[in-house]
């Protein structure tokens, strides 16, 4: 990742912006103990995401994609290698137990930083590694790099990407606390395109029939 030896407020950014209108769908794979439209609580002894709060900055965090497939890929299909056998990428059912698939529509406009292209980067003094690079040993810089962002973008409302998984498609992060001033609240949940329970057979089998273009799909578990 560039700058891994320098303080990121050493830079000064110039972003680019996309602006995404009310009454967009977003996707999130998420912990089923949170609603469809709940912002995660920044949490310091939790493992932390890419673009998470941190101590000197604990703002709450959405990650959501444009799509449904995105929103499963981003997650699950993290590190996992195509079987020989098979020639598919086989998920564990651990990784999808207590889980749920939503789907969410904007209520207000969104004002994002772009990380969309080699320039927006560069924009943001960054290159692909600020989105590439995984493990905590990484992110601990990438949330630094999120944090100096927001500090130098008070006006983000959030940060938008090429997925990794599914690079035709974007993945992105909403911070909580820069969506207070949305009227009854920034995400209005669609519960009818939800899969509620991944972990279940119904929701095992909607999640595969979403993955199978990407040549993956959820095992089903030997013993519930």
């Amino acid at each position: 990742m560039h700058g891994e030896t320098v303080s990121p407020s050493a830079y000064r950014f110039r972003p680019h912006w996309e602006v995404l209108p009310a009454g967009t769908q977003l996707w999130r794979l998420h912990k089923s103990r949170f609603a469809a439209e709940e912002f995660k609580p920044f949490n310091p002894n939790a493992d932390a995401g890419r673009f998470d709060g941190t101590p000197e900055d604990p703002y709450p965090c959405l990650y959501a994609a444009t799509d449904a497939e995105t929103a499963l890929a981003e997650t699950l299909l993290r590190s996992v290698d195509y079987d020989l056998e098979i020639g598919m990428r086989l998920i564990l059912w651990a990784q999808v137990r207590g889980r749920s698939l939503n789907v969410v529509r904007t209520r207000c406009e969104l004002k994002l930083v772009s990380l969309c292209s080699g320039a927006a980067l560069a924009a943001v003094c960054q290159d692909n590694r600020l989105l590439e690079n995984e493990g905590a040993e990484h992110y601990g810089r990438t949330r630094l790099w999120a944090r100096e962002i927001r500090a130098q973008a008070p006006e983000a409302m959030g940060m938008i990407w090429g997925s990794k998984r599914n690079p035709s498609q974007r993945a992105l992060v909403l911070f909580g606390d820069r969506l207070a001033d949305c009227a009854g609240g920034a995400l209005d949940p669609l519960p009818y395109r939800s899969i509620p329970d991944l972990g279940s057979p119904d929701g095992i089998k909607e999640a595969n029939q979403l993955l199978e273009p990407l040549r993956s799909a959820i095992r089903e578990p030997l013993h519930r």
